[in-house]
């Protein structure tokens, strides 16, 4: 595929929640069900659309959640994180509105185990992450905001950096437009899916509580 940081200008204007804050994990090959049990989470409702996972992450945080009532007690469900999984391309893809967890490197050789794990994650504070794992090992982890500051086994490899430039990235010091726009056209390129507000708000996602680290 040929994604550009410029195929992704709507996703924070169509959701500002997930432009403040989000991670998005794809992983090859496992069932949506198979992804929430590899993040330890405890399956909820299923919910249809990504508008309605930011209504649910909403409720939840703001303690008002009767599915996460139901499943937990009061304690339990104060050290829950909202992940959201559906399946789109032969990927299972999980969603955290103001989540973290894909991005954590004692949890994804869990979530790449026997397969291809790609995550992208940006915070309120503008700290964020790339990571493509393959089963137990890194192959490239960055900041989207410092893309010529590299780690995993294909940090230099040969194309590396070009495949970088074609998403977007600008390999210098002035890297500060669209590089959270850039670091969904490079998980596209890894993963050969697609994603866009039709298929996003098409798609059923299952509502997870995994815990919080």
């Amino acid at each position: 595929m040929t994604a550009h940081a410029t195929d992704f200008t709507w996703f924070s204007k169509r959701y500002p929640v997930l432009g403040e804050a989000y991670c998005l994990t794809q992983v090859r090959g496992v069932a949506a069900d198979e992804l929430l049990r590899r993040f330890d989470a405890v399956p909820g409702r299923e919910v249809t659309g990504l508008d309605a996972v930011v209504a649910a992450w909403e409720t939840f945080d703001d303690g008002e959640d009767p599915d996460a009532e139901r499943l937990f007690s009061e304690d339990e469900y104060a050290d829950r994180l909202l992940v959201a999984v559906t399946e789109l391309d032969g990927w299972a893809l999980a969603a955290e509105p103001y989540g973290y967890l894909g991005s954590l490197w004692d949890l994804l050789p869990r979530l790449a185990d026997g397969t291809r794990a790609v995550s992208h994650f940006r915070n309120v504070n503008a700290a964020d992450a790339f990571n493509w794992w393959e089963g137990a090992g890194c192959r490239l982890h960055f900041e989207p905001l410092f893309p010529d500051q590299r780690d995993g086994s294909d940090a230099d490899a040969p194309g590396i950096p070009e495949l970088l430039t074609a998403c977007g990235f600008r390999l210098d010091d002035k890297n500060l437009d669209l590089h959270t726009e850039a670091a969904f056209a490079l998980a596209e390129r890894l993963t050969d899916v697609r994603l866009d507000v039709e298929r996003l708000e098409a798609a059923t996602f299952r509502i997870g509580y995994a815990p919080r680290p």
